[in-house]
């Protein structure tokens, strides 16, 4: 995306999440928490008339309309769901339609390439704005060369037990916190929404196998020296049925130092492949450690436990705890409460 203003503004974005807000839209909610943009509307059909913090209090107040017509001006659409496949839902197509006509650029994360559709490819050179898919990888990406244990920073990795368990969000706190205590962090993203949220990285799940260690290692290496510590955003799980190798290929490519491993309180199996039973905690330490040992021994220092399910706090407490027994190590919910006890450990495994 691009800043449009000469006064340098915050670019204006409007964020698309039609029937998913907020527990099915990761990435509209990582950018309205995250990303350094003037959010201006968000569209749902289901929502609108609301405005985000109606559903999600720890979000900014963003007002939610029913399409792009409806939305405010604008210089960006961001559509941010994702399907499972990161298929193009057609019912979005008028949206993206008025977009274009408005002079805005589109900025998608699926495995749908917008600026391939013929339609937006077309209207998009008519009125002289930007399709851009953060999921399309380098052309000149290669193999990695096993350097990324090279650089200067401590490489911290967030390593889960399934998807959709936070592992961005607890790379992202950890660079808030480890800032706010005076170190120079810096944050390595390999999906869509942390692209969109740093406006750099790798797609590493769209990156052929061959390139998907080098693609994270490439990353590593462009900014290693120029952090002390780097918080590396994990992908999938090494226990997925289909994104395992996803997994395997970064923590491989960015040979940690150090790993952080991320849960959601209460889950059980693997979300969308329920048949697939979570293994115990700690077998998780050995799996993570074992693999990662062949190329660069990496240890499990902490973990980061998704309590965002639970109502209560004090229940929420428990519930980290019984994490950390589990664990054998100190955790945590780094939004929730704080990232103390985390951050301590990563840092003193330096």
């Amino acid at each position: 995306m691009t800043d449009t203003s000469p006064e340098n503004d915050p670019e204006r974005v409007v964020v698309l999440a039609h029937e998913k807000f907020p527990e099915r839209a990761k990435t509209a909610t990582g950018v309205l928490k995250y990303a350094d943009y003037d959010v201006v509307a968000v569209l749902d059909r289901d929502r609108a008339g609301t405005v985000t913090t109606d559903h999600r209090a720890d979000l900014p107040s963003v007002p939610i309309v029913s399409s792009m017509a409806d939305a405010p001006e604008a210089d960006t659409l961001l559509v941010g769901i994702s399907p499972i496949g990161g298929e193009f839902d057609d019912s979005w197509r008028p949206d993206v339609r008025t977009a274009i006509e408005r002079g805005c650029d589109v900025v998608a994360g699926l495995h749908y390439f917008l600026s391939e559709d013929e339609e937006f490819a077309t209207l998009a050179a008519e009125h002289g704005v930007t399709l851009r898919d953060v999921r399309k990888p380098k052309e000149d990406l290669t193999v990695a060369g096993g350097r990324s244990a090279d650089v200067d920073a401590e490489v911290v990795l967030t390593v889960g037990t399934d998807c959709s368990v936070g592992k961005m969000t607890v790379a992202l706190e950890l660079v808030e916190a480890a800032r706010e205590r005076g170190v120079d962090a810096g944050f390595v993203p390999t999906g869509q929404t942390g692209i969109m949220i740093a406006g750099w990285g790798n797609p590493i799940d769209r990156v052929v196998s061959d390139f998907t260690a080098g693609a994270v290692e490439e990353m590593i290496l462009e900014v290693g020296d120029d952090y002390d510590v780097l918080f590396v955003e994990g992908q999938g799980s090494i226990v997925h049925p289909a994104y395992s190798a996803v997994t395997c290929g970064i923590l491989h490519g960015a040979m940690p130092d150090s790993m952080v491993l991320c849960h959601t309180a209460g889950r059980e199996a693997i979300h969308g492949y329920e048949s697939f039973s979570l293994p115990e905690t700690d077998e998780y330490v050995d799996l993570y450690e074992g693999l990662a040992a062949p190329v660069h021994e990496g240890d499990v220092v902490a973990g980061a436990l998704n309590t965002s399910g639970i109502d209560d706090d004090a229940a929420a407490r428990a519930a980290v705890e019984a994490y950390s027994d589990e664990l054998g190590r100190p955790a945590t919910d780094v939004v929730r409460f704080d990232a103390d006890a985390v951050l301590d450990s990563v840092l003193g495994a330096e």
